[in-house]
């Protein structure tokens, strides 16, 4: 019978299926770290609007109104994106007349559903800002939709860990190796 022990009790182990060399090998996030990292994000994002020729704030009340469940009205998409955007009323019904104006909006009566040149904005929009965000938030860009991570191997592996016999010899150390005989237990090197 074999017993199994963990080599560091540093930290909780999490699933082996679910870890994957990026994260096992990544230093803690801190504070300045994630905003470095959001800046980033949001700097790209920006660039890539700036091309489709559309503003950060734009995007943000097309895609509240995208993926509204219906169509919203014009006072109830301003009380959805004011504490996103942090802006007054008055700024977010100018961003919404700029989106009117150029075809992304549509009035329907009180509602203003987005047009399909809208949705397709934001389609184009999220295919070009995926790649780059996967690689500033540590994502892997190689894997297609749905397609699992590969396993890490057993070096990147946490909790790695050494089998005790029973009888308390260890049989195979870390990295998978089996240690020294030692003096009298009966083992040639």
């Amino acid at each position: 019978m074999t017993t199994t022990t963990p080599t560091t009790p540093t930290a909780p182990t999490t699933d082996a299926a679910t870890t994957d060399a990026a994260t096992a090998d990544a230093p803690p996030a801190d504070a300045r770290a994630l905003g470095l990292a959001h800046y980033a994000a949001r700097g790209v994002l920006e660039q890539i609007l700036a091309r489709h020729g559309v503003t950060f704030q734009q995007q943000v009340v097309l895609r509240a109104a995208a993926t509204a469940q219906t169509p919203p009205t014009r006072d109830g998409l301003v009380a959805e994106v004011r504490g996103a955007l942090k802006a007054d009323p008055a700024g977010i019904r100018t961003v919404v007349d700029g989106l009117l104006d150029k075809g992304l909006l549509v009035a329907d009566g009180a509602h203003l559903p987005a047009t399909d040149a809208g949705r397709e904005l934001l389609a184009a929009v999220g295919a070009a800002v995926a790649p780059v965000g996967a690689r500033i938030w540590g994502g892997d860009t190689r894997r297609g939709p749905g397609r699992r991570r590969p396993r890490p191997r057993a070096r990147h592996r946490a909790g790695r860990r050494r089998v005790r016999r029973t009888d308390g010899r260890v049989t195979a150390g870390p990295r998978g190796r089996v240690p020294p005989p030692a003096p009298g237990d009966g083992r040639t090197a």
